[in-house]
């Protein structure tokens, strides 16, 4: 597990996923804004740019502590400048519509614009205590998921365990008690959360001018929400032939291998067989399903980097000579001083890799 604290804009935290804080209403009537001109939304994207700025270096720090220290003192913090981080970013995303149509704004205006509008990730709406309640439905979850534990041969194991061990486990009852353990702890607590997160993010979408927080999301790849979803039916339907074919032959050699009773010749495969705590990829059954005379399976990498005395220092630094070797800059001393490379043993951390910068 390698995280990375690294100070950096609050645009990155947001798209990150932070929720947002309470905005406060006025009961007055609110004030006429000037009109809109070139010279306003260069500052209106001045100002936001300094703002966020300064507010997103102490926040990234209790970001930081939240992830590297999972306890119920730094979720509240973490809950607490998540939602002030990105009730601002609400704020500006609302301010930045005001000015996105307007004619003549130079290139970086414009798209600084759109990067106010469209890259909050979970957009709160403003009613009162609504991005306070999305921030502390975030936090909870995601330490909720940082420390939850199935279960291997009834014993607890956290999720970066089971990872790995379904990687390589061979046999389906263990499988079937990681997977099934797993989601019964961890995942299925999360159910309501996450439909209130949903809700509130679909709200706060539309405020925004969206229809929901989905058509927010595919705004943003150079075309309108409707055509990126038509673009994706369009890809998909190509590949679908392709992809039923490989489903049905791993599905014959997983019955195969395992039997009517653990793996039917029809119908979906069980998704704990797949070599992957979520069914996302299958490479890790390769020599399970490989066709008959495939010759060579291939090679474990890891026994590999184990018999040439790598350890996690020994194979971050290789991952940064690649990287160099196409002229990237070397890391800088602060990665090495600030960064967890591996899962610390005394305490609860969200183990996925990550960098903030």
């Amino acid at each position: 597990m390698i995280r990375s604290a690294v100070s950096g804009t609050v645009l990155a935290f947001v798209l990150a996923g932070a929720a947002h804080a309470q905005t406060t209403t006025s009961s007055t009537a609110p004030a006429r804004q000037a009109p809109a001109t070139v010279t306003s939304a260069d500052a209106f994207v001045a100002e936001a740019e300094k703002t966020l700025a300064e507010k997103s270096v102490p926040a990234q720090q209790i970001a930081w502590v939240n992830a590297t220290y999972i306890t119920d003192d730094t979720d509240a913090l973490a809950a607490a400048s998540g939602a002030e981080m990105t009730d601002l970013a609400v704020r500006y995303g609302l301010g930045a519509a005001r000015y996105q149509a307007l004619p003549g704004l130079s290139y970086d205006t414009k798209r600084k614009l759109d990067l106010l509008r469209g890259g909050i990730t979970l957009p709160a709406p403003t009613t009162p205590g609504a991005s306070a309640q999305l921030s502390m439905l975030t936090t909870r979850m995601s330490s909720s998921y940082g420390k939850g534990k199935g279960l291997l041969n009834g014993k607890p194991i956290n999720g970066s365990d089971i990872e790995a061990a379904m990687g390589s486990e061979r046999d389906p009852a263990r499988l079937k008690e990681m997977w099934v353990s797993w989601h019964d702890n961890v995942g299925a607590p999360m159910r309501a959360d996450y439909a209130q997160m949903t809700t509130l993010a679909n709200q706060g979408a539309k405020e925004l001018g969206y229809a929901d927080a989905g058509a927010l999301w595919r705004s943003g790849y150079d075309m309108s929400p409707e055509q990126f979803a038509q673009l994706t039916d369009k890809i998909w339907g190509e590949l679908e032939p392709l992809y039923k074919a490989l489903h049905t032959y791993v599905r014959w050699k997983l019955n195969e291998k395992y039997g009517d009773a653990v793996q039917a010749k029809s119908g979906p495969i069980r998704a704990d067989l797949l070599g992957n705590m979520w069914a996302q990829e299958w490479g890790n059954i390769y020599d399970v399903v490989a066709p008959k005379g495939a010759g060579d399976v291939g090679y474990d990498t890891g026994e590999l980097l184990k018999a040439k005395g790598y350890d996690p220092i020994k194979m971050v630094k290789a991952g940064e000579g690649f990287y160099s070797s196409l002229g990237f800059a070397p890391l800088p001393k602060t990665f090495w001083e600030r960064s967890q490379i591996t899962k610390p043993a005394d305490r609860e951390v969200i183990c996925h890799a990550s960098a903030w910068d």
